[in-house]
């Protein structure tokens, strides 16, 4: 993989999380692209830059400890953002 090769055109993130459901056996829900990727622009922009894949990853785990469902997982990821876009505002 060349460094170009990182920057992913929007269907690519298509393809890989297509290959992430068959892999892991999950329904198209379970991988809301566009939420994470809103998620990871308020912890960026709210926070730090380097939050942003640790925050994705506690939603993840928040939204399992509280039952995996979609709704689960776009609660967790709300709560998160609201955090992130009230962060250093005190």
């Amino acid at each position: 993989m060349t460094p170009n090769d990182r920057t992913l055109p929007p269907e690519a993130l298509d393809d890989w999380a297509a290959e992430l459901r068959e892999r892991f056996d999950l329904a198209e829900e379970d991988v809301p692209i566009a939420l994470i990727l809103d998620l990871a622009r308020d912890v960026a922009n709210g926070v730090a830059r380097p939050a942003a894949p640790f925050s994705a990853f506690v939603a993840g785990l928040v939204a399992g400890r509280t039952g995996g469902s979609p709704d689960d997982v776009r609660a967790a990821v709300s709560a998160i953002s609201q955090l992130a876009l009230a962060h250093g505002r005190d």
